[in-house]
């Protein structure tokens, strides 16, 4: 158990004494080392205000902390000027009042206060307290904050990052490996509440992971997209569009502004080149306009076994595979078979034999109310867009769908993520 609790805010303006008691000055702040992995970041010193310069107070000449005073452990300190090490950061000036992310929220949550405790003798950083009470309780003078030992909104250090791209001493950024753990649509709504500096840290640390990276920008709208793509050289953008669904990477290309989109659709791989300018022919608020042209298609002859090859054989992301489609030996389609029934299925069958008869398809001028119809008519998370000839070119999943039928503000009136 902790020995004693420690706010921030009633610990910085606090006196400095020696240890007869004598003062020697002010504290004015805590460091903390933040880049060794700990669940509660060791606090290294205090930088004090002693005669008109700002000290640095190692944590070992430190030897007692309260919101009255901080005292040393002696009456003689050989004191230099505050000269921060790499992965310190001042708790005060870099963390309090700023937002943090809280991972196991995937929210945005302000440090109104940080909260210190004190383990066998040694003081670390517990977490942070984003109340309104705590803010409030940092703009009442010091001798009335008080020391509040329990609150409800408490949140552990372990479980957020801080943004401390600000902090010129900071070594580590935002760790990339915790925010791969949120859904690339949580990550967006981070980005998305976020200030244009704190979604920037976000977009460079979730960018070590490009894969992870595309995924978020699908989920971005359209501001924040044309936002972080804005000072990215046309063969960065090219790169991101070129790991995005067909579909997401053309509405992307006609957001950026009209002098880029050629230059940047010709530093795209062949195959995406020409998918991009297919989707492009169509209007956008159509079926050929929304459908994702990327889909899993065996013959219509193939086995069971045959087809769940085809699945594993595909680079489709596994949530965009709800359906294997069957097609004859013109291309056009057959029918098409749920994943679940492939799976149980001998392998031996004929995938034919299993193929649902009648099943919707769309043609692609087929406006989005008729889409939804179909697709709540007959409870469907997917469905094949068709051409003239009944060849099979794409294929419609709900979330396309969702995304144009509900208010254009839909992200930011549910989804903010910010507390």
């Amino acid at each position: 158990m902790p020995d004693a609790i420690l706010h921030l805010s009633s610990l910085v303006g606090s006196p400095l004494l020696d240890s007869s008691g004598k003062r020697l000055g002010r504290v004015e702040d805590v460091i903390a080392r933040l880049d060794l992995g700990d669940p509660r970041p060791l606090v290294t010193g205090l930088m004090a205000r002693i005669a008109g310069r700002d000290m640095f107070v190692p944590a070992d000449r430190v030897a007692h902390l309260e919101p009255a005073a901080a005292r040393t452990s002696t009456t003689k300190l050989n004191l230099a000027q505050i000269e921060r090490r790499p992965g310190e950061v001042l708790l005060r000036a870099d963390v309090l009042g700023r937002s943090l992310i809280n991972v196991a929220s995937a929210r945005l949550a302000r440090a109104n206060d940080v909260e210190l405790v004190c383990e066998q003798g040694t003081w670390r950083v517990a977490g942070i307290d984003p109340s309104a009470g705590a803010r409030l309780r940092r703009l009442l003078p010091r001798r009335f904050r008080g020391q509040q030992e329990e609150h409800d909104q408490f949140v552990p250090w372990s479980e957020t990052e801080p943004f401390v791209g600000h902090v010129p001493t900071a070594r580590l950024r935002l760790r990339p490996l915790r925010l791969a753990r949120l859904h690339p649509a949580q990550i967006a709504d981070l980005v998305e509440a976020a200030s244009h500096r704190e979604g920037e840290e976000i977009m460079q640390a979730v960018g070590q992971d490009k894969e992870l990276e595309a995924d978020v920008f699908e989920e971005l709208d359209d501001e924040h997209q044309v936002e972080f793509l804005r000072e990215r050289s046309d063969a960065e953008v090219a790169a991101v569009l070129s790991r995005m669904a067909g579909d997401d990477a053309a509405d992307l290309l006609l957001e950026i502004d009209q002098d880029r989109r050629i230059p940047v659709l010709n530093l795209l791989p062949a195959a995406k080149q020409r998918q991009i300018r297919g989707l492009l022919g169509y209007n956008p608020s159509t079926a050929g306009g929304i459908m994702n042209p990327d889909f899993v298609s065996i013959p219509d002859g193939a086995t069971v076994a045959e087809a769940t090859a085809a699945v594993r054989a595909s680079e489709i992301p596994s949530s965009q595979i709800e359906s294997v489609f069957a097609l004859d030996d013109g291309g056009r389609l057959a029918g098409a078979v749920h994943l679940a029934d492939l799976i149980r299925a001998a392998e031996t069958l004929i995938v034919s034999t299993l193929v649902e008869e009648g099943g919707p398809v769309v043609a692609a001028e087929a406006d989005v109310p008729e889409i939804a119809r179909l697709m709540t008519d007959y409870n469907l998370l997917s469905m094949p867009v068709v051409d003239a000839e009944g060849r099979m070119i794409g294929v419609l999943s709900v979330d396309d769908v969702l995304e144009l039928t509900l208010p254009a503000d839909w992200r930011r009136r549910y989804g903010l993520a910010r507390d």
